[in-house]
């Protein structure tokens, strides 16, 4: 099994929801974490909860669609900690609109982020655990829309497919490092983006009833998915769904 303990992890997205909780769980299994995120206000006040689990927790502001910025990030992660041994890539955004009615720039914007982003997050990992020497986990939030299509989330469909696509291949080229490459794939989970303020009781209801455990998924959930991930030495290029059911049907 792979340690965590002592280890240094990098987690994108990490200043709420799925990223904060994931990188909490790291914390608690004695990791050293760095969150990153595009918002200095929301990553100070990750960085103060952060601390109460444990004094070994950097933030970095980060926009993971520009490659500079993401070399950064994980430099400063070396910088901090004196190594990079697990890369989370679960920054996100959502948009949706049919195919026919997406404008141009949002499907761009999407696919920059949650694409491209993610091809960034692992190919520079990489190559910073390739120079260590030692191996290491890269674990991409997916979704269950990289796999069942929805009509209004075109961009979001194309992203997650890639980045299903786009871990098999990585997996493949990366084993001869030991390093090994996942994705989690999660169904709807309850978080700042998704409840009752953002989407209405209606609109919840109706997610909860495409689930057939009959509830969302909450952040903690994903974690335990991505410390599975991280921690299993023989999983590899693989797609972790956590959907309370969805993707069964």
């Amino acid at each position: 099994m792979f340690d965590i303990n002592g280890k240094t992890a990098v987690v994108t997205g990490g200043t709420s929801g799925i990223g904060l909780a994931t990188a909490k769980a790291f914390l608690e299994k004695g990791g050293k974490v760095v969150i990153a995120g595009r918002n200095e206000k929301r990553g100070a006040d990750a960085l103060a909860e952060l601390k109460k689990v444990s004094p070994n927790v950097e933030f970095k502001q980060t926009d993971t669609s520009d490659p500079e910025q993401v070399k950064a990030l994980i430099a400063f992660a070396v910088e901090k900690f004196g190594s990079l041994d697990i890369m989370y890539n679960n920054a996100g955004i959502g948009d949706g609109a049919p195919v026919d009615k997406m404008e141009d720039e949002a499907f761009q914007k999407l696919i920059s982020i949650n694409l491209t982003g993610v091809f960034y997050g692992i190919k520079y990992a990489a190559q910073e655990m390739e120079r260590e020497g030692h191996g290491g986990a890269i674990v991409s939030t997916s979704s269950i829309e990289g796999t069942v299509g929805d009509p209004n989330l075109p961009s979001y469909n194309a992203a997650k497919g890639g980045v299903n696509m786009l871990t098999q291949s990585a997996a493949l080229a990366l084993a001869k490092y030991g390093i090994r490459v996942n994705t989690v794939n999660p169904g709807y989970i309850y978080t700042g983006m998704v409840n009752e303020q953002t989407l209405g009781k209606e609109g919840i209801d109706y997610l909860v009833s495409l689930h057939p455990l009959g509830h969302l998924g909450q952040p903690e959930d994903i974690a335990h998915g991505v410390v599975f991930l991280v921690e299993n030495e023989f999983t590899t290029g693989t797609h972790l769904y956590i959907d309370g059911g969805y993707t069964a049907q």
